[in-house]
């Protein structure tokens, strides 16, 4: 197989192109990598410096892909399968663009920041800093619940919706939706059920237990 993908199975970035792959039915080679191993965080050291997840290799292009949205659109550029995840209309890939950085910068880079501070001695927590990133997701939500459709984009499933699941999924577990926010509440819900994602939960399942309770 051409592609391998180098990725942990509880996080999140990791999961948004596990979708990706999955519902285009692209053929690749997982490779999970524990950063608890020395060699095999030294090995993933070699390959990418920055050591973040996740990171696509393709032996047959001779390429080394980092970050998510990133190695999606690549994906869909030289490996389209039977999901194409950017749309061929230029304003609507623009669109789609804009939706993935919404979720990932005002959904997920927040959520992410309350988990870290969870991971942090007491005495060196931040409950400002917290307390930003819970006001951060809530304005997101606010915006983003007055979207429509079945999915981020309308009718189409696309780059937004890889991106869309694993943002609401972990921040809904530290800044719940809420009753009053039903348009994401009801579009996570239908995400939850899309064959690819799934898949993605069930093989991360074994891993929930290792995400950080408040405390």
């Amino acid at each position: 197989m051409s592609l391998t993908l180098h990725f942990h199975p509880l996080s999140s970035f990791c999961w948004k192109v596990l979708i990706a792959l999955y519902d285009t039915d692209v053929s690749f080679t997982p490779n999970p990598v524990d950063l608890g191993n020395p060699g095999e965080r030294e090995a993933f050291l070699k390959l990418w410096p920055i050591g973040k997840f996740p990171v696509l290799v393709d032996a047959a292009r001779g390429e080394t892909v980092p970050e998510s949205s990133i190695i999606i659109e690549y994906l869909d550029r030289h490996y389209p399968g039977r999901t194409h995840l950017i749309p061929t209309d230029p304003d609507l890939a623009l669109r789609t663009r804009l939706c993935d950085r919404l979720y990932d910068l005002y959904v997920h880079m927040p959520m992410q920041q309350i988990v870290g501070d969870r991971l942090r001695p007491h005495d060196k927590k931040d409950p400002l800093g917290v307390e930003a990133a819970r006001a951060r997701i809530r304005s997101a939500y606010a915006m983003l619940d007055q979207r429509t459709g079945p999915y981020a984009m309308g009718e189409a499933f696309t780059l937004a919706d890889c991106s869309a699941l694993p943002a609401l999924f972990y921040a809904n577990n530290v800044e719940p939706i809420g009753a009053d926010r039903s348009n994401i509440s009801s579009y996570l819900e239908r995400l939850k059920v899309r064959p690819s994602v799934v898949r993605v939960l069930r093989e991360a399942e074994p891993y929930l237990g290792m995400f950080p309770k408040e405390g």
